[in-house]
């Protein structure tokens, strides 16, 4: 990877894109470190901290701490996210937007800017929940009537996610790999330091507890090593043409492949299942509940409680369920099947049609099981980790697996982005 971003600094076009990056990503982060007034931050943070396995926790994750400091980027890119999966999975249900996206560059523009109005009609709904939020639990700095602070801060809110949607979208155009995982990147990466000064101050204070430590960070790097490992891997599935003459010229006869990525859903089912598994603990937090408060809600907050093996399994369950669902709307194998077909194109041993629809849906549900389990595993290993050891339970562990995956992906999209890139400017190696 080093050597990668070496090589490409030393092209002056990739250098540019490199460094207008980085101007963005600075932009980014100064972004993330201006409060919006009127809001007593430093309870908001003690309140975040009995609300990491919330909803809110996992929207902090992301923007790497700015929702618990509440800044004007707090909502991150989480609108834009949601936006863009409300999008893909309507187009599914109306036709007018399905008959968009097969319209070509045109098509593509009017859903971005569909996507973009939707981005700042979620923005404005998540400004006004997270500023009730805060006046229902004490945390403004102001008495009396609060219609002014609310106005100020759900229109700071609004602007910045919309701000922030603009950044992506620069990185994307003008900039390296895609702007919207550039700046969860940044964000999941930008907690690594806290964490690692908390945990020098705990093994300071206890230790005992450095052997916890070291077992936590060589699983960690198991960890990186399957990510690494399944999100390269691929089913490839044999592609034989057949011979076409056309006038005095013969075209076809090549063999390819179709590949199938074993992880095809990438982290989106983890985001989904946590955002399901943590409703209850979500509705709790905003009615003041916890699991001590008895009663229904005490109960039931107790039952979902992250430290609980109940929440693991329901939160297992959830992630093969979503990687199922997002593989069948993400890929069609009667399409492929039929676009072979129109090509000339067939799998040997099957025949054109249906009999290839159904072996490319056989192996896809394979893959597909394998994906499931490897999102499963990592996911619940550090829920795992914290019911085995109290210590490892405490402490700050700012990068989980879905924040593992997030950035070992990214990372890897933006090297072989610039691979690609490179590749398209040095055509020596084809010449030699």
């Amino acid at each position: 990877m080093f050597t990668t971003l070496k090589n490409a600094w030393k092209i002056e076009e990739l250098k540019k894109k490199m460094l207008f990056t980085i101007f963005i990503i600075l932009l980014y982060r100064i972004g993330t470190a201006i409060p919006v007034p009127y809001i007593n931050t430093d309870l908001l943070e003690q309140y975040f901290q009995s609300a990491s396995n919330t909803l809110l926790g996992l929207y902090n994750v992301m923007s790497g701490s700015a929702f618990s400091q509440a800044t004007i980027f707090a909502l991150g890119v989480q609108p834009y996210i949601n936006a863009s999966i409300i999008i893909q999975l309507l187009g599914i249900a109306i036709p007018s937007l399905e008959e968009l996206s097969h319209q070509g560059e045109e098509g593509k523009k009017k859903l971005n800017r569909i996507t973009r109005y939707s981005t700042i009609a979620i923005a404005l709904l998540q400004g006004l929940a997270f500023f009730l939020l805060m006046k229902n639990n004490g945390m403004l700095l102001i008495e009396g009537s609060t219609i002014w602070a609310g106005l100020v801060i759900v229109a700071t809110f609004t602007a910045g996610s919309s701000l922030v949607m603009w950044l992506a979208e620069q990185i994307t155009a003008f900039g390296i790999s895609n702007g919207i995982s550039i700046i969860l990147f940044v964000g999941i990466v930008s907690r690594i330091p806290t964490a690692i000064y908390t945990s020098i101050v705990n093994i300071i204070a206890a230790p005992s507890t450095f052997w916890i430590y070291l077992l936590m960070l060589i699983g960690a790097l198991a960890m990186i090593v399957l990510i690494v490992f399944i999100t390269n891997a691929e089913r490839r599935i044999p592609i034989m043409y057949s011979k076409r003459v056309v006038g005095r010229k013969v075209y076809g006869g090549s063999s390819t492949h179709l590949p199938l990525k074993v992880n095809m859903s990438g982290v989106l089912p983890i985001i989904f299942a946590q955002t399901i598994a943590s409703i209850p603990a979500t509705i709790g937090a905003f009615l003041g509940k916890t699991a001590q408060s008895g009663g229904f809600w005490g109960g039931l907050l107790s039952v979902f409680d992250t430290g609980k093996i109940f929440y693991a399994i329901i939160y297992f369950l959830l992630i093969i369920f979503f990687s199922y669902f997002y593989s069948t709307i993400q890929f069609n194998p009667i399409e492929v099947s039929n676009n072979l077909r129109k090509n000339g194109g067939y799998i040997p041993g099957f025949r054109p049609g249906k009999p290839t629809s159904d072996f490319i849906l056989r192996v896809l549900k394979k893959i597909t099981m394998f994906g499931a389990l490897y999102l499963s595993i990592v996911a619940i290993t550090p829920l795992i980790v914290g019911m085995v050891s109290e210590t490892a339970a405490s402490a700050n562990i700012a990068i989980g697996g879905t924040s593992l995956i997030i950035v070992i992906g990214v990372a890897l999209d933006t090297v072989r982005g610039l691979e690609a890139q490179m590749l398209m400017r040095n055509y020596k190696g084809f010449l030699e």
